[in-house]
């Protein structure tokens, strides 16, 4: 690409200035990947073509390596920064004492490092975050206008509520008050029993005193005589009172208005992919690849935009957009050809092994555990994938001796959570389960042959199971030899067809849309799918004997968000990035 720029007469030299590759703007940035020059308009739509989005966009001042390194300590005016401590992340002049038994690293080395660290969440910022943003933006100046015809129907609501409890607090307060005047008699009736009680004791202490009297001085006459005449009616019980309230305050009906109306915290404001993605009028090629160390590509599963594991029959290799080869797994299975393996949040590798277990390699590649062992080997798994909603483990699995199928469900710590076998008449969903993915709705969708009848199904359950459908092909009475599947950032389920040689797409209820890839473009036979939620690009691997090639498709664009209408103006910037997600 050709670069222009002008010379201007700045007295004793001329100076010469940069433009910007794709307008006539003054350079600010510059994009090693393509390489050209990118004033700051055409940088921020650089970084958000999904055909550019993973380029490396960096600073003018980046490029030529420049790093600022004369700057004056604040605690040292007449010194200036040299080293940067680590363990108090600080940059620090010869004078700074405090730090000088802490390790030090050179400000200009410690200033790449960071950035280093910090430059996927860069990436994340111009490409995504920037992007939304917009769109979030008038999400909210809507909700602002909306609100008034929203709440005013639950304002009435709630003030008729209201009402509805202050009448039975009323109820409350009018019974009480009816209680409480029944005081004074309530009174009464306790100092004539006190009355009562006093006069009882002194008869039983008079009748005690003349039992205990010796006879020679009260006979035994004139005992039983006393007794029969004086002996009181002695009552253990006493009569009590009590208060309460009446059954006209009802409990329900106090629950009931305290609890009808209810703020449900719905979480973080979401934009749909469908307000941001679009499809493309066809799928464009956007590069290919050779990958060395396998004979063809049953299986991929992507790590990053530039990296993937791809895997045959026999080998499980990891390798970059440039085909080389950064690492082989040794103990991979290599007796099918399935969808065996798969990445999670964390970037690790999950796959069967030749033993049917199956392994967790980590990020760095050093440390390989079994994450789950398997003992019965009346049912073996098939395929594997990675749940990003849920960071649960979705296994296909197959019994030798009925020739069925079956999806099984993993929690993160490999305790399994549940099992998909059976639709709701007791009839089995699967046959062989060869690939296994999740649409964005929870679903599940499993690429599901039948090497009986040589033909398949994608069979489509929702989480909890319940079978949805199940998908055979666009046409009555065609076959479906349903190979490797994925779904994309629009729930679409994208399925290779052995029978036709193609990529197929439905939607996500089972209805055919087009015919994504067919046998004419760069593959013969499409076999494996991967979709990268970074690029929204598609990696497709062909099945083909002796044919290692991987080719990566744009089918999918971002929708003109960042329009005019959309691009908040100075006045608005500062209230909407100081607004919270609803």
């Amino acid at each position: 690409m050709t670069q222009t720029a002008h010379i201007m007469d700045t007295g004793s030299s001329p100076c010469q200035v940069h433009q910007c590759s794709k307008c006539r703007g003054d350079t600010a940035y510059y994009c090693v990947s393509c390489p050209c020059d990118l004033c700051p308009q055409c940088k921020e739509n650089h970084v958000k073509d999904l055909q550019t989005i993973d380029h490396d966009v960096v600073s003018h001042r980046d490029k030529i390596n420049y790093i600022p390194t004369q700057e004056i300590c604040v605690r040292h005016p007449s010194h200036v920064y040299t080293k940067y401590c680590e363990p108090c992340q600080v940059p620090v002049c010869f004078h700074c004492r405090k730090h000088r038994t802490h390790r030090q690293l050179d400000v200009g080395t410690s200033y790449k490092t960071k950035r280093q660290q910090h430059r996927g969440t860069i990436h994340t910022i111009r490409s995504e975050a920037l992007f939304y943003r917009p769109v979030l933006l008038t999400e909210i100046k809507a909700d602002v206008k909306t609100c008034h015809t929203e709440f005013s129907p639950l304002q009435s609501e709630m003030l008729t509520k209201a009402q509805t409890l202050k009448d039975l607090i009323d109820i409350v307060v009018y019974d009480l008050l009816n209680n409480v005047l029944c005081y004074f008699d309530f009174k009464h009736r306790c100092k004539k029993q006190k009355i009562k009680m006093i006069r009882l004791i002194v008869r039983l202490r008079r009748y005690e005193h003349r039992y205990v009297q010796p006879a020679f001085t009260f006979s035994a006459l004139q005992f039983l005589s006393f007794t029969k005449t004086a002996l009181p009616q002695i009552h253990l019980t006493l009569h009590t009172s009590q208060l309460s309230i009446t059954e006209s305050l009802n409990k329900e009906d106090v629950m009931e208005s305290l609890s009808a109306i209810q703020i449900t915290e719905r979480g973080n404001r979401r934009v749909g992919n469908q307000c941001l993605l679009k499809l493309t009028s066809g799928a464009e090629l956007h590069q290919s690849l050779t990958v060395p160390g396998v004979d063809r590509c049953l299986h991929i599963s992507c790590v990053t935009s530039d990296r993937v594991w791809v895997s045959d029959r026999y080998n499980l290799m990891l390798t970059d957009t440039t085909g080389v080869p950064l690492h082989r797994v040794e103990d991979s299975c290599s007796d099918l050809y399935t969808g065996i393996h798969t990445v999670n949040s964390e970037s690790e590798l999950i796959y069967i092994d030749r033993n049917y277990n199956i392994n967790k390699l980590s990020k760095d590649m050093k440390t390989t555990t079994t994450f789950i062992e398997t003992t019965d080997f009346t049912w073996r798994p098939l395929s594997v994938y990675w749940s990003p909603s849920t960071g649960d483990l979705l296994v296909g699995m197959y019994n030798d001796d009925t020739k069925t199928g079956k999806v099984t469900r993993y929690n993160q710590s490999g305790q399994l959570t549940q099992t998909i076998q059976n639709n709701n008449t007791g009839q089995g969903l699967y046959r062989s389960p060869n690939y296994i993915t999740e649409n964005n709705n929870g679903d599940v969708v499993v690429s599901d042959f039948d090497a009986i009848s040589e033909s398949g199904t994608v069979v489509v359950t929702e989480r909890g199971g319940r079978h949805r459908f199940s998908y055979t092909g666009h046409s009555s009475g065609s076959r479906l030899v349903p190979c490797g599947i994925c779904t994309d950032a629009l729930s679409h389920i994208l399925v290779c067809d052995g029978r036709t040689k193609t990529v197929q797409m439905i939607n996500k209820d089972g209805q055919f849309l087009s015919h994504l890839l067919t046998e004419s473009q760069e593959m013969g036979l499409p076999w494996s799918l991967s979709y990268d939620v970074n690029t929204h690009r598609l990696w497709v691997g062909s099945g083909l004997w002796y044919n290692n090639k991987v080719c990566v498709y744009r089918y999918i664009n971002r929708q003109d968000a960042l329009t005019d209408e959309h691009r908040p103006r100075p006045d608005e910037d500062t209230m909407s990035s100081s607004t919270q997600a609803v």
